[in-house]
């Protein structure tokens, strides 16, 4: 029976890629593999399995396949070996497919040592004030954290011994299981993936090869962190296993509620009484900033709600850019409990304003107007 073309095999282009040839490959073997074809399909089946394996083993390796595109079958007649059974040189299933079941079952082949694993990250929340935050500072905070064992050295073996290499999985950390007629990679049960097992334990870690701990560290807080802030201090995390790098710590930041001010990005917002007498007349009043008080000027006839801008008293940003700007926002105080001779001033005040209301209140009288002009369309 004259051979087909190796690419029609499996099912691919002459410009396939190596990737692609491999992927071809297990569509293919998968297949027509005979442990998933029975009764009157498996001879047929075996056949198409060895054709397809022939056909990997010529298109997968450089120098054979470039013979083959240039004289076809000819040039490598007797080149492919190992396409008669599946004993002998034959490819079993898992070694087809292992590479890839293994990721998913817990790693591919262990190179017989120990898996070095980086420890844990982790979190600390800080809570600052908003002059802390806004000025930056340098904090002590102590952390509960997993540090290698100083008694064993991280080996988790009583001083003077060692781990013993496992003798289920053979150091590998991982055993091969038949499951039908998969065969996939498991964590080892007795060394639990470290590919060692420790028969006389430190007494210190008790065969863990870290302590818990805690560590008392600074913290650097640059100016004009605001809440939301990460600071990551690397290599402040756990201990690692097996000799693995330690992970990384993060300081979260919170900033406390201010009494005065608020913020937003690079500026803030505070919101300060007048007396009525202020507001009416004008004048100068102080205003509290992170750097101290300074003098703002308030203009005569000033209204509730009116905002004045403090330039670059507000916040320089961690992350770069112009300094920030305080807004300040006046609110008129009404006076309240007065006595009989400033009710009398103050009613006296009020019958001489009330002489020309669009002059001395603008707009009370217009908002007035738009009353009776609604009331008017609407007819009543």
């Amino acid at each position: 029976m004259s051979k087909r073309c190796y690419y029609e095999v499996l099912g691919i282009q002459r410009n396939a890629t190596e990737a692609e040839i491999k992927k071809a490959y297990r569509r293919q073997a998968m297949k027509y593999h005979p442990d998933r074809n029975t009764g009157d399909e498996a001879e047929e089946a075996e056949l198409r399995f060895k054709e397809v394996k022939e056909a990997y083993e010529i298109l997968s390796d450089q120098q054979k396949r470039a013979a083959y595109d240039q004289f076809g079958h000819a040039g490598v007649d007797g080149a492919a070996g190992g396409a008669g059974g599946f004993g002998g040189g034959g490819a079993s299933f898992s070694d087809i497919f292992g590479d890839v079941f293994g990721d998913i079952f817990g790693g591919g082949r262990s190179g017989g040592h120990q898996q070095a694993y980086r420890g844990a990250d982790l979190r600390y929340n800080l809570e600052l004030s908003l002059e802390d935050a806004v000025a930056g500072t340098s904090v002590k905070i102590k952390v509960p954290t997993w540090v290698n064992c100083e008694t064993c050295g991280g080996t988790g073996a009583k001083p003077g011994s060692s781990p013993k290499t496992c003798s289920t999985c053979h150091g590998a950390g991982q055993v091969r299981m038949q499951q039908g007629f998969f065969s996939v990679q498991q964590t080892c049960p007795t060394c639990h993936g470290r590919g060692t097992v420790i028969e006389d334990p430190c007494s210190a870690c008790r065969g863990q090869g870290r302590v818990q701990q805690t560590k008392t560290l600074s913290v650097k807080v640059p100016p004009g962190v605001d809440s939301g802030d990460r600071i990551r201090l690397a290599g402040e995390g756990e201990a690692g296993e097996n000799g693995g790098p330690p992970g990384d710590l993060y300081v979260q930041v919170s900033v406390r509620e201010h009494p005065i001010f608020t913020r937003d990005d690079a500026n803030l917002y505070c919101e300060m009484p007048i007396p009525f007498t202020k507001a009416a007349l004008g004048g100068e009043v102080e205003v509290p900033t992170l750097d101290g008080k300074v003098k703002l000027k308030i203009p005569e006839g000033t209204q509730t709600g009116r905002m004045f801008r403090l330039r670059s008293k507000g916040v320089k940003p961690v992350r770069g850019g112009p300094q920030g700007d305080l807004i300040v926002r006046v609110v008129v105080e009404t006076p309240v409990k007065l006595n009989g001779e400033q009710r009398r001033l103050v009613e006296e005040l009020d019958r001489s304003l009330s002489g020309d209301g669009s002059k001395h209140s603008p707009n009370a009288h217009g908002w007035l107007d738009k009353v009776k002009g609604f009331f008017k369309d609407v007819g009543l």
